[in-house]
């Protein structure tokens, strides 16, 4: 599964059926695990966001995300979240992909998750611009040791370059 195919999702309490509100992001720690999920409704001048942490966390699937009840939902301070993936100054979607050795790959587009690995992340979606997306496709990348998220870019090890595959469209089906 994909970040992007997160985004939107609606989440539903267990215990009362209830909608809870959508998934606007998602949070990402520094070792690259899924810490939560940001639901919608964060205003631009808000110092904090609703959010379910990823152990709070019943199920999720193609249509919805399940947690146990709505004691799940927490204010988290803006500090307190070390990075997401579409929103806010740590965002990883469009941060450059350089090799240590100084060769750009592209710019990261999506985050990749298995379901069956509970948070974590599999690799990343990379494009190399519009025009190569349609002559070639976009890119993935398998997260590996020394892998690393930057104020700037993803850094990954000098091989990496041949280690890029072709987009997987979906990890769990």
């Amino acid at each position: 599964m994909k970040f992007q195919e997160l985004i939107g999702l609606a989440v539903f309490d267990v215990e009362e059926g209830k909608r809870i509100g959508k998934i606007s992001d998602v949070w990402v720690s520094g070792d690259w695990k899924i810490q939560a999920l940001e639901l919608e409704g964060r205003s631009l001048f808000s110092g904090s966001a609703k959010s379910v942490s990823w152990e709070d966390i019943v199920a999720y699937g193609e249509d919805a995300v399940m947690i146990r009840n709505q004691q799940a939902v927490r204010k988290t301070k803006a500090d307190d979240i070390q990075y997401t993936y579409l929103m806010g100054k740590n965002k990883l979607k469009d941060l450059n992909v350089l090799t240590e050795d100084g060769v750009l790959l592209g710019k990261a587009t999506d985050v990749y998750f298995d379901q069956e690995m509970g948070n974590t992340i599999l690799g990343l979606e990379i494009s190399d611009g519009f025009v190569s997306d349609l002559l070639e496709g976009r890119k993935w990348l398998q997260l590996a040791e020394g892998m690393s998220i930057g104020k700037n870019a993803i850094m990954v090890p000098p091989m990496s370059e041949e280690r890029l595959g072709k987009t997987i469209h979906s990890v769990n089906g």
